[in-house]
């Protein structure tokens, strides 16, 4: 039965999805077509407003609520806060975009919004029927976003194609789930625990079957792993990427990436802990994989977007590389901190890199090629520079996030004996440099007259987020501090 006490635990949440359901009936009924960046600005302040209430009502022990089904603690602080920062960072680079491309619906600010509950609500999910709703909250305003730019033919196949193949990763997660619940008798995070350690199914005295357990484990992965974007579930990334509105792939990138990292820490930290055996060497060639051929194909791509989506999916592998040594209790906290560091770096990095992209994409789509971005460095030194920073920052060179974050992972895989895990991460990162140095040196000697779209909104954002990758890479303890102690909630 619901109680009082169990809603201060989805507080946020619950406040973040009456401002949406509102924001939409506001837009309907109030707002006219020609003043949506009205509905822009109220999508901005419930954001802001739920930030607010996320920080200041951060609780001092873990809250549970609705019988154990979800929780509030340190870890889903610092995840909330990450993903409504996402969520502002969202509609700050979309604003000016979607009307420029006359695709411009309430409906848009709407569906971020409630994409970010579903991102939330996995960060706090302790069940996996929870999580899989979760799953579907944050995935089916993105399937609708990829599809906006209606009726251009790509972003179209780029909808249905991630709606489909989102699907078919979520019969995985499902079923997953199924065996998972066949072999412990639960579906809640403390029932799985408890028939692990007592050997027996829950409520009977029946064994509780491992390799069940095993094989469901390694099913709901399968599901995470389309989510993050890595090898081999990455078949989505460089179309819909492409094909998308780019504010929708700014946002789409790293917001459905934390939500996947957050689900992936949750339910492998409390469910599998005691499968981290079997799982450390299939984690660890799935990282290896995806920094390979992310980066490695790469290589290829003329056009930016392409470039930037199987980029993500490089990052992606790095991110991965944090999970690989969870078997060892000694690393395991520093190396999840350590992913969660760099996720924020990511974070940042990847919303000023997409801000350059949307500044210099024309009306007509065009734009989009790295050839573009020729003369840059002479036209918009200051546009040229933030992109420079944003590059040096995905590669892992000073002075940016960055180098910190890829330190930290590089740092935890040896620390857990991975060596050769490190060794492939520094290999990859200087295979990356080709192509991200490729359009710093495009954008400095190469001859071009770029245009770029004046958004003083969207400039001033691409400038916050250069600072703060540099400005943060110089005093980056304070954050490494807060990710720790935010995990050691849930250890």
């Amino acid at each position: 039965m619901i109680q009082p006490d169990d809603f201060p635990t989805l507080l946020p949440l619950i406040v973040l999805t009456v401002w949406a359901c509102a924001l939409l009936l506001v837009d309907l009924l109030l707002v006219p077509r020609e003043r949506k960046g009205l509905t822009a600005a109220l999508a901005a302040l419930g954001l802001a407003l739920t930030l607010a209430i996320s920080l200041l009502t951060i609780p001092a022990s873990a809250l549970s609520g609705f019988n154990g089904m979800v929780t509030r603690d340190g870890f889903s602080g610092f995840l909330n806060a990450l993903l409504l920062v996402i969520g502002l960072l969202g509609v700050a680079v979309g604003y000016g975009y979607i009307r420029r491309m006359k695709i411009e619906h309430g409906e848009y600010y709407a569906l971020i919004l409630f994409s970010v509950v579903g991102m939330m609500l996995m960060a706090q999910a302790t069940d996996l029927i929870i999580v899989f709703l979760a799953l579907e909250l944050l995935s089916i305003p993105l399937y609708v976003m990829a599809a906006l730019a209606y009726p251009k033919t790509d972003s179209e196949e780029a909808g249905i194609k991630y709606f489909l193949l989102g699907a078919f990763a979520a019969g995985f997660v499902v079923y997953g789930i199924a065996l998972t619940y066949g072999a412990t008798g639960s579906t809640s995070f403390s029932g799985i625990a408890a028939a692990v350690s007592s050997g027996s199914i829950a409520g009977t005295t029946y064994a509780y079957n491992p390799l069940l357990l095993t094989v469901g484990a390694a099913l709901i992965l399968v599901g995470f792993g389309f989510k993050v974007a890595a090898v081999p579930f990455h078949m989505w990334t460089p179309d819909v990427y492409q094909g998308a509105p780019t504010s929708v792939t700014a946002f789409m990138a790293a917001g459905a990436k934390a939500a996947g990292v957050a689900a992936l820490l949750r339910v492998f930290a409390s469910v599998f802990p005691s499968l981290a055996a079997d799982l450390t060497p299939i984690l660890a060639v799935l990282a290896a994989l995806t920094m390979i051929l992310g980066n490695v194909v790469a290589i290829a791509q003329t056009d930016i977007k392409r470039m930037l989506a199987y980029a993500s999916i490089a990052q992606a592998g790095y991110i991965l590389m944090a999970f690989v040594p969870f078997g060892d209790p000694a690393v395991r906290a520093t190396s999840i901190a350590a992913g969660l560091f760099y996720l924020l770096a990511y974070t940042l990095t990847s919303f000023g890199a997409w801000g350059v992209v949307i500044l210099l994409e024309r009306n007509d789509g065009k734009g989009l090629n790295i050839a573009d971005y020729a003369g840059l460095g002479r036209k918009y030194p200051l546009l040229a520079a933030a992109m420079t920073v944003f590059m040096l920052s995905f590669i892992g060179l000073p002075p940016t996030l960055g180098l910190v974050g890829k330190v930290y992972l590089f740092s935890a895989a040896i620390q857990g004996g991975f060596y050769w895990l490190a060794v492939i991460g520094v290999l990859t990162s200087l295979i990356s440099a080709y192509y991200y140095l490729r359009v710093v040196v495009t954008m400095y000697m190469r001859d071009g007259d770029p245009q770029i779209t004046r958004e003083r909104w969207l400039e001033l954002t691409v400038g916050a987020m250069a600072a703060l990758v540099v400005l943060a890479s110089l005093f980056p303890q304070t954050l490494f501090d807060w990710a720790s102690q935010a995990l050691l909630k849930i250890f």
